[in-house]
């Protein structure tokens, strides 16, 4: 299925008298080649269930059905409504028209096995993503396009400077690839900040995964100390509960795995 152009684009928002909302992070992707690409990324295939975040004008939703998914799409922005009708008119889309942040997706999508793929807006990419991977289940993979910055955050590796409580999170529940950049100029209008495609297929959730991640989250907060220290108000004999875990006490948050982090879930128990 063709995706829009550049032009195309311009077309249907100058039609209904439209221009992209900054606030809400529009950037319509006006490429054929990095739709296909984040398609094939998905694995996309005859009766795949696809949820969609950030519809816009519909050139990945009309892909995504191409390839033979059935697709739920949500856009926040009720002006794309009329666009997103004419553009899907016909297809397997059923287009939501709500803010996906304030929607139980457990309520919301029915049965087991779908796939998140979308161009997420900036400004929500980040806790929508972790969110649905620790609460909803019946989303088996996930993705997405979003700022570089994030999508190297969410597979970054213990120790470098992108490693932080994101990349706990997702690599606990799921194992984050980065795929490939998307450039500005296959944009309209053009962010500031290149994108990057991420897959992310869940994994078999672990033993105390959230007492792992609640840890982290406490480490993190104070990352300039080391480990004893920043979970000092946590661990009862932060020292020696960290020897017991194999951890060495003296170095900080951003140099235990996420599989340490387990580890230490687990021995606290």
């Amino acid at each position: 299925m063709k995706a829009q152009t550049r032009s195309e684009i311009s077309s249907l928002l100058k039609k209904y008298d439209l221009v992209p909302i900054h606030r809400l992070g529009q950037h319509f992707l006006a490429d054929a080649n990095i739709t296909r690409k984040i398609v094939s990324a998905a694995g996309i295939g005859p009766g795949d269930r696809v949820v969609e975040v950030g519809a816009g004008t519909g050139t990945l939703t009309a892909a995504l059905v191409g390839a033979g998914a059935s697709v739920v799409a949500y856009e926040i922005d009720a002006r794309l409504g009329p666009i997103l009708e004419e553009t899907t008119r016909g297809l397997d889309v059923e287009i939501r028209l709500e803010d996906i942040t304030k929607v139980d997706l457990g309520e919301a999508l029915a049965g087991d096995g779908w796939k998140m793929v979308a161009n997420l807006p900036y400004n929500v990419g980040t806790p929508l993503v972790l969110d649905s991977m620790r609460r909803h289940r019946q989303i088996q993979s996930f993705v997405v396009m979003v700022q570089r910055e994030v999508a190297e955050r969410f597979a970054a590796k213990p120790g470098g400077k992108e490693y932080g409580l994101p990349s706990i999170v997702a690599q606990i529940y799921s194992r984050p690839v980065v795929q490939f950049r998307v450039p500005t100029q296959v944009f309209l209008p053009p962010p500031r900040v290149e994108s990057a495609v991420v897959t992310m297929p869940r994994v078999v959730v672990p033993e105390y995964a959230e007492e792992a991640i609640e840890l982290a989250g406490s480490a993190f907060r104070k990352r300039r100390k080391m480990i004893r220290g920043s979970l000092a108000d946590v661990l009862d004999e932060p020292s020696a509960q960290l020897v017991a875990a194999g951890i060495d006490p003296t170095v900080r948050a951003e140099d235990l795995s996420p599989q340490q982090y387990l580890d230490l879930a687990r021995a606290i128990a």
